[in-house]
């Protein structure tokens, strides 16, 4: 019944509007009371902030920079081996496994179209047909950047705009489509492995994607 009525919040709340209204305060410097919602954030969510390279709270001028906070070098460390990808987001993985002709898995019983994902791109497509996939889930508490798994050369970069449903397990298990209808940044690379997208894809709230070569993509909210 709570699931239910969660999913119908999906459908009815304005996404775009909440959205708008989450970044315009998330991006504001309001001194005490920034570090109260930060405080209130990490209590509700459990954050760890002794993984950051600054636990104190009161050092975030805005909560936009708290959600982005890097993490301390020796909290993570990589494997070195160059046969080896590398995590490229601090989450969980919800899925990964073969990409079966044109689907992808979604969830149990749910598959969505990889042309759909990669905008209707077909030639894009095509260098990825019958291969691997990994969907990474980044709660509210983790680390929000995401790393290249391996050395790589950008090729291309393409903004999609869509929807913005919360990505969770719940709308991953019930919402079609999920990740091919929301709003989303698609970034191909030629690697040593061969061809790799990484696809950056937004949800309610969560709305604003940047990269360290093209800044904010996503217009403005």
């Amino acid at each position: 019944m709570l699931n239910s009525f969660k999913l119908s919040l999906q459908y009815i709340l304005p996404k775009l509007w909440l959205t708008r209204l989450a970044g315009w305060g998330a991006s504001k410097r309001a001194g005490w009371l920034t570090k109260l919602v930060i405080d209130l954030f990490v209590k509700y969510y459990k954050v760890d902030m002794t993984e950051a390279q600054k636990p104190d709270t009161a050092s975030y001028r805005t909560f936009n920079d708290f959600f982005v906070r890097p993490l301390r070098d020796d909290v993570r460390p990589l494997n070195t081996d160059p046969n080896i990808l590398v995590m490229p987001a601090d989450g969980v993985i919800s899925q990964l496994g073969r990409i079966e002709e044109d689907k992808i898995l979604q969830a149990k019983g749910h598959n969505y179209s990889l042309e759909a994902l990669l905008a209707g791109n077909y030639l894009m497509a095509d260098k990825f047909r019958n291969g691997t996939f990994v969907t990474t889930y980044l709660s509210p508490r983790d680390y929000h950047r995401v790393h290249m798994p391996c050395n790589g050369i950008l090729r291309e970069m393409i903004y999609v705009p869509g929807d913005l449903f919360s990505v969770n397990h719940l709308t991953a298990q019930n919402v079609p489509n999920l990740f091919a209808r929301n709003e989303r940044v698609i970034c191909l690379f030629d690697t040593e492995f061969g061809p790799m997208a990484q696809i950056l894809v937004g949800a309610t709230i969560v709305g604003s994607i940047e990269t360290v070569w093209a800044g904010t993509i996503t217009p403005p909210r």
